[in-house]
This record gives C-alpha cells, structure tokens and sequence, in this order.
C-alpha cells in the first residue's frame, strides 16, 4: 500500500518519546511491504539530514517545509481562531505540495501523527473531490485536550489564560477528527477511557500501544558497584512534565535522602534543560548533564529510576526504558498509566514525598527487592512490549480495508 504520513517533527533521530512512536510506525510498516511517503514541517536546517536519513532508510520519499517564524505562527492562530497547536505546525507549502501529491497518486492511507497535522485533510479540495477517499488514521497519542487542562489548573495568569483557550479549541478539533477520519488511535486504554469520558464517546478511539526496542535498552552484563544509590531520571527537559517533576522531586524529596545517603546522586539526563533545571546542580549530589550522545550508560550505571510525575499524559517511554534495562522504578501512579505494570512486583509506586522516600530507601536497603522488581520489569517488556505486537492493530486495521477495497473492484 501507498501510505502518506503527515509528521508534526520529523520523526529521526528517535530520540524522544513523540519521536520514537512515529519512527517505529514508519519502520513497522516498511517492513511490511507498504510504501512510506513523509510530509513533515521542521524548525532548522539541521534537521534536513534526519529526512535524508529516513529516505536512506524507510521512506520511499520525504517532504520537508521550513516553518515561519514562530511568532508569526502563533498571532495566526490568535488572528483566525485556530488553536495554538494547530497554528504552530501549519505551512502553505506543505499543503500545496501535499494536494499535489495526493492529486497525482493513488494513496492508500493517510497516517496523522498528532491532532494538529488534521489540519491538512481538512484544508485539502483534492482529498475532497477524490471518488474514493484514502483511509484517515489519526495517531492522537495522548488526550492532548486533557493535558492543557492540566497545565491551566497548574499555572496563573495569564498563561492559565491561554492553557484555558487551547483545552476549548483542542477538545472540539479533536471531536471533529474523531467524526472524519476512520479510525483514531490513543497510547493507553487509559487515554481511551479518558477521551471517551471527556472528549466524544466514538467507536472508532482505539488502543495503539508504544513498544519498546530492546537492541537500544538492554541491562548491563556487570553490575553496578556503587557506594550510594545513583537515581536517575530522563528526558527532553523543557518540557512541562519533566521540568514540574524533577523540580518537585528535588524540593520534596532529595533532601531527606541525603540525610540517610550523604554520597548519594540524583541524575538528570536529557537535552534542553530549562534555567530552573541547570539551577538544580547547585544542590548537592544533583546532576544536570543536558545532550548526551548516548542514554543507555546512565540506565546501566543507576540503581533507580525516579518518575515523580504530577503532570503528564500516555505511556512514559522512559519508564518503558528503564524496565528494559531491568533498573527498578519508582513512580507516581500517572508516571505508570498505560503500562501493565504491578505495584511491588514489577515497579514501586508513591505518591507524597514521604512514600517516595521511603520506597527509594527500601530499594537502597534490599537488593533482593531491587533485583526482583527489575528482574519482573524486564520479563514483562520481554513478554508485551516488542513494537511489532503493539503495532499490530493499526497493519490490520490496513489489510482489513485493503482486502475489502480488493473485493469491491
């Protein structure tokens, strides 16, 4: 099959979680055999190695349109009544080009891989005076709406101003996608008791999962030896979720284990650090590294890893990353949604900083309890988290209205 993929990020290197998803889709479904065509806005030129690096490896061809100036982007937005998400990523170009292509080509499918790139379906007249229209597959990934409203709750005047104005404008994009395109995916069965609850109660919002691949995370073949515990943390650290939960950890949490753990070291790996988060190295034991070549050392080296998240939505790669890594987690209980995980056997969950404390000091005191929580962490990504048995529904979900279009002719 001919399959265009519109793209908010070009998804390569994958390196983060958004990333990492539309990468392993894109690969999944060359390696079926189906023809990958890559529509994606990007910010700066060096991002054009990373499309000449899919076309390389699993695209049959890519498109990339440089974005306007950000400001420009988002004054649109305000000026046409569009949400902020949906504005930030829309070029003229990329829909002309796009038209275009679909004009010229018989496609079979058209992959979206966040609400925002909706935008180019629905702005599309040749999408529109096709007599048989491509099938819509909408990857959502998380209830995007649901996580402005967390940022609205959180946040004062005026930015809960303008969290308040894109929960309104996503919610209502994303009924109107759920209402047009065939079948709409979400990371979780959480995600989809959520969408369903507060967004649009559809048959077609179904589960896609994220995997996990195990050639890139794996453990160490010799164990750490270190003195006092290593936590780590990882992750993109300009965005929201990260920056609130390693800030919340350090201010709640830290102190009181380095009161019992003087040596000990708290880890943050992950690019982009905000100016609140380089400010964390300044307390003792925190580390704050920014861009690492490589992240697998610091999950090999560690003895936990923290996922203290109060805001967040979806699966949590990095969570997904550690159990590959056998390195036993402990996280809130909206760090481990979407993931089939048990609590005290494959991950430890705490909520206020007293458990948080407590279950690092019982993973710090009992290595028999942090080998067995990683041990039972490793064997269920083994058992259900290879990309190909995640990625499943979304091929037959292809094949299923392939061999019906066959028919048909």
């Amino acid at each position: 099959m001919k399959i265009v993929v519109l793209s908010h990020r070009v998804p390569y290197p994958p390196n983060k979680g958004e990333k990492i998803r539309t990468y392993n889709q894109v690969k999944f479904l060359e390696s079926q055999g189906n023809e990958i065509h890559l529509f994606s806005p990007y910010d700066s030129d060096e991002e054009l190695s990373y499309f000449e690096a899919l076309e390389l490896g699993v695209c049959k061809s890519v498109a990339a349109f440089r974005l306007p100036f950000k400001l420009a982007r988002l004054l649109t937005g305000y000026v046409t009544g569009k949400s902020l998400s949906v504005a930030n990523f829309y070029v003229k170009s990329l829909q002309d080009e796009f038209d275009r292509f679909v004009a010229e080509n018989k496609v079979d499918a058209i992959l979206c891989t966040a609400s925002s790139m909706a935008e180019y379906v629905f702005k599309s007249n040749t999408l529109k005076e096709l007599e048989t229209r491509p099938r819509l597959i909408m990857d959502f990934m998380d209830v995007d709406s649901d996580k402005w409203a967390q940022y609205q709750r959180s946040t004062k005047m005026p930015m809960s101003w303008v969290y308040k104005r894109e929960h309104k404008l996503v919610s209502q994009f994303e009924r109107e996608i759920t209402d047009y395109f065939d079948v709409c995916y979400l990371i979780a069965q959480a995600e989809v008791t959520l969408f369903k609850d507060k967004v649009v109660n559809n048959e077609n919002v179904c589960v896609l999962g994220n995997g996990l691949d195990m050639s890139s995370f794996y453990p160490s073949q010799t164990k750490a030896h270190n003195t006092e515990p290593v936590l780590l943390f990882t992750g993109v650290m300009d965005y929201k979720p990260n920056v609130d939960a390693v800030l919340w950890f350090v201010e709640n949490c830290w102190q009181n284990i380095l009161s019992v753990y003087p040596n000990a070291r708290f880890i943050i790996a992950g690019m982009n650090p905000t100016r609140e988060v380089t400010a964390l190295a300044h307390r003792q034991g925190v580390e704050v590294t920014g861009f690492v070549d490589e992240i697998l050392p610091y999950y090999q080296t560690a003895d936990i890893f923290v996922a203290p998240f109060r805001l967040a939505r979806g699966v949590q790669n990095k969570v997904l990353q550690a159990f590959s890594c056998a390195l036993p987690v402990v996280s809130t209980p909206m760090g481990a949604e979407g993931i089939n995980c048990v609590a005290d056997d494959s991950i430890l969950i705490a909520s206020t900083p007293s458990e948080f404390i407590a279950q690092v000091t019982r993973l710090a005191t009992e290595p028999e309890l942090s080998e067995r929580i990683g041990a039972k962490a490793l064997q269920l990504i083994k058992q259900e988290y290879s990309w190909e048995g995640q990625l499943s529904p979304i091929l037959d979900f292809l094949l299923a209205h392939k061999n019906v279009n066959e028919k048909g002719t």
